[in-house]
Parts: C-alpha cells; sequence; structure tokens
C-alpha cells in the first residue's frame, strides 16, 4: 500500500467541510436510494485536474484515513492529485483493486474488469468497493433501462463513457448479489448511483 506524496497545492478543498460534507451526503444517500435520479451537486472543491469537481466532492465526503482508495492510472500518475487528496482526505492509497473500500476512475472507458474489486462475502457484504467514476454525462450517452429497489416501475440514465462492456460487467455483478460493487457516476455538477440490486438493460442504438 503506497502513501501519498505532500508537496503539491494543497488548495481547493470544502471552504465548510461540515456543511459541504453533509450536502454531499444527502446527495449520494438519496441517489444511492433512487437509482437512475440525478442529484445536483454544487463545485464545493477545487481539484487539480485531472479529478474532477463533482468527483473530488464525493470522495472528500466518503474517504478517510480508514478507508483504503485506488486511483486508475491517470489519476495515480498525477503527483498534484496523490498529494491533494492525502491532504485533504488521508486515505491511504493502494495499488491492489481488492483492498480498496473506495475508487477513483477518470478514463471509465479504460477501467478493469468490475470483478477486479473487492466484492464483500455473504456475511459481510458491505466490505466491497464503491466505485466513483468520472462521467461526461449522465444523461446524452446510450440510454439504461433500470429496475430494482428503489424504482416505483423504470428509470433511464444514459451515462457517458461506461466501461467497456458493461451491460455485461453489470449482469455478473448483480448476479452476484449480496456481494458485488456500487457505482457513483460523476458528472459536472451532478451525480447519479448504480447499487448492485439494480437492474439494467441497454435499449438498442
Amino acid at each position: 500500500m503506497g502513501g501519498f506524496l505532500t508537496s503539491t497545492p494543497i488548495e481547493g478543498g470544502f471552504q465548510n467541510p461540515p456543511m459541504a460534507a453533509q450536502a454531499v451526503f444527502r446527495a449520494v444517500m438519496t441517489a444511492m436510494a433512487r437509482p437512475g435520479t440525478v442529484q445536483a451537486v454544487a463545485s464545493l472543491a477545487q481539484p487539480p485536474a485531472p479529478l474532477t469537481p463533482t468527483a473530488a466532492a464525493v470522495a472528500l465526503m466518503l474517504c478517510d484515513h480508514d478507508t483504503p482508495l485506488w486511483l486508475d492510472p491517470r489519476l495515480d500518475t498525477s503527483t498534484d492529485v496523490r498529494g491533494w487528496l492525502g491532504f485533504h482526505c488521508g486515505a491511504p492509497l493502494t495499488t491492489i483493486p481488492a483492498d480498496a473500500h473506495f475508487a477513483l476512475v477518470s478514463s471509465p472507458g479504460e477501467l478493469i474488469a468490475l470483478e477486479n474489486f473487492a466484492q464483500g462475502s455473504q456475511e459481510y457484504p458491505d466490505r466491497s468497493t464503491t466505485l466513483i467514476l468520472q462521467v461526461d454525462t449522465l444523461t446524452k450517452g446510450r440510454a439504461l433501462h433500470l429496475e430494482g429497489p428503489g424504482i416505483e416501475t423504470s428509470a433511464t440514465l444514459a451515462p457517458f463513457p461506461l466501461p467497456r462492456h458493461f451491460a455485461a460487467q453489470w449482469q455478473q455483478n448483480r448476479a452476484r448479489f449480496p456481494r458485488g460493487v456500487d457505482l457513483i457516476l460523476t458528472a459536472p455538477g451532478a451525480i447519479a448511483c448504480l447499487p448492485r440490486t439494480t437492474r439494467i438493460f441497454e435499449t438498442e442504438a
């Protein structure tokens, strides 16, 4: 498990940490309870690129020194991002996906398979990885038809980009229930969540 570099600028964290964390927490909890809904998240953090403000705000709310964090290669090679996260949330970095409580992904289209991350166990399904994916949009990609707990009948979400072969990967993820990973999709100014209980069907192009 690696450490964070700290010789980088540390500006851009929450100006009012308690209020900011509460606002992001409410958005994430609502989005997780109501899969497919889009929840607004203000630009409460200003991280170094390529980490986005929305993903950074979610990470600052969720991560701390007890939650190992995995970064995808694009983020991991940025000393500014590593230093910024180290200062503002203190989460230890891990290079092993299966050890991560959270994963920050800046390039979803290049992401390793979801099965590589911690899946939890039958006894402790919460010991799995929650992936925070940076996407360009939640409404202009290929439509995903959603059903399952928290969705009255059905919902539609259209994020882009997504991991390769996403529909097939998600079907496998859901088949592992109660094990499996959960996703937080972060777009500019908004988030949506896909908990492992959600069924996803891609519409025809």
